[in-house]
């Protein structure tokens, strides 16, 4: 087996169980709650009960423990982020100066560790202690993007970029549906402890393999093949390279297509976070969906996303290769498929109102089409700098992951009562940030790798840096 594709195999389950992980909460507080009472709501406010029978033969599914309102529970949602931003950076910089294996490996593994946790640590201390458990997790969990990025860049060549890609995040989706509908069916036959102790150990489990089966680039792998190992080192040495020089933090700073990626990064994740960590309360809580309905329904976008990114990731390798299309014009029109048409449907299903038929269908084809970020979005760090992905990456997902604290609160404070009208100004302002965000890229944004990526270009401008600070103090003195 192609050791690059083992890799890549093991990238996959890291990114399920790192969604798994982060994901599992947003349904298992729907069970942990007492529910909201909305009785005084007005009857245009709210939608009738999905299925009364079930709802009346599930009553202990509904009941929770805890009073938390909305708002606490959008800041217990949005505290894994507080931590999250917090280590891409620091994440980048060890995977590029140590390698990606144990950066990835720890991360997850304390992650995992944390997750088995929740259970005891909240019937001690209540949403102070899970607020606390959720900024740990998401400190360790911050690493795992940029470790990846780096992996990815000494490992996949250009020509399979989008493709091996794409499998690697296919996890993200996989792990969205693990975690919903898992979650709902633990949720209909066991107590909520119990989803959290399941996800938890796969996590485990899956940090053993990494630690005997992945390595850091193919000169470390004792198993690799010398054809395998010939053929990485001919596709990668062209912009990969060993023993880079310090992070190029100017020409990185004042880059317009950095500045262009960290904008429609900061997009792009405005409306996934919004989505994915708040879907499932729109389902239980607007719609009505009984729990086990509502893991189905919540992780079904996911489902399609997985197909629709596997076409579209290998329709841009082959264009690229071809020449039919730019890399360039490639990337941004995968951007552009993935924020403008999402944004179509996320503002057509809020004023789908009570047919669920309609807003399932919408946010279904909306989370589908943000699949197209993937070769749009997530491997634009890798076009501008393969030495530096990792930095990049971190600099871009870190800052944007600052709106995974941000919406989950807005959603709290904007939506208390949980009704249509108040959903409905919370889709309009994901509209309008990525169609701003969106227009940012499509002006700024490059597919071609930037001339600092070059340790060559980076060393002779310090070596001519060098010799003018001699010139100018020898002037001074004399």
């Amino acid at each position: 087996m192609p050791q690059r594709w083992l890799i890549a195999t093991l990238a996959f389950f890291a990114f399920f169980n790192a969604y798994t992980l982060r994901i599992c909460l947003s349904m298992a507080i729907t069970k942990m709650t007492v529910p909201l009472n909305s009785t005084e709501k007005s009857i245009d406010e709210t939608c009738p009960e999905f299925d009364d029978k079930a709802v009346k033969s599930n009553v202990t599914i509904h009941g929770g423990t805890f009073e938390w309102s909305e708002y606490t529970q959008g800041i217990i949602l949005s505290s894994f982020y507080w931590g999250y931003v917090i280590t891409h950076i620091p994440g980048g910089l060890l995977s590029e100066r140590f390698g990606g294996k144990h950066t990835l490996g720890c991360g997850l593994l304390f992650t995992a560790i944390f997750t088995i946790m929740v259970p005891l640590c909240v019937q001690w201390g209540e949403s102070t202690a899970l607020i606390i458990l959720r900024v740990l997790m998401g400190l360790a969990c911050g690493v795992i993007f940029p470790s990846l990025n780096t992996l990815t860049a000494h490992w996949v060549p250009q020509q399979d970029l989008s493709l091996i890609t794409a499998l690697i995040f296919i996890g993200v989706d996989l792990g969205a549906i693990g975690a919903t509908t898992l979650s709902g069916i633990i949720l209909k036959h066991y107590s909520w402890p119990v989803v959290f102790y399941f996800f938890g150990g796969v996590g485990l489990l899956w940090y053993v393999l990494w630690l005997v089966l992945c390595f850091n680039d193919p000169e470390e792998h004792p198993f690799i093949s010398k054809r395998e190992t010939a053929y990485l080192r001919e596709a990668l040495n062209g912009h990969t390279h060993k023993n880079t020089p310090s992070v190029p933090w100017r020409h990185i700073l004042t880059s317009p297509p950095f500045w262009a990626l960290l904008a429609v990064q900061v997009g792009h994740d405005w409306g996934l976070y919004t989505l994915l960590t708040d879907l499932p309360k729109y389902m239980k809580n607007v719609l009505k969906f009984n729990v086990e309905t509502n893991g189905y329904l919540s992780s079904l976008p996911n489902l399609c996303s997985i197909i629709y990114l596997l076409f579209i990731s290998w329709a841009t390798d082959k264009c690229v290769s071809a020449n039919w299309v730019s890399k360039t014009n490639a990337r941004k029109v995968n951007t552009s498929i993935s924020t403008l048409l999402p944004a179509v449907f996320i503002i057509g299903a809020s004023y789908a109102g009570c047919n669920r038929v309609s807003v399932v269908v919408m946010f279904t084809l909306g989370l589908t089409f943000m699949a197209s970020s993937l070769p749009g979005i997530k491997v634009n760090s890798l076009d501008l700098s393969p030495n530096y992905a990792g930095t990049i990456m971190a600099l871009t997902n870190g800052v944007a992951s600052f709106t995974g604290i941000l919406t989950p609160y807005l959603v709290g404070v904007l939506a208390p009562h949980q009704t249509l009208s108040e959903w409905r100004i919370v889709f309009w302002i994901v509209f309008c940030v990525f169609l701003f965000t969106n227009t940012v890229f499509l002006m700024c944004a490059s597919g071609d790798v930037q001339k600092w990526n070059d340790p060559a270009f980076l060393n002779k401008e310090r070596q001519e840096k060098d010799k003018i600070k001699p010139e100018s103090r020898h002037d001074i003195i004399y």
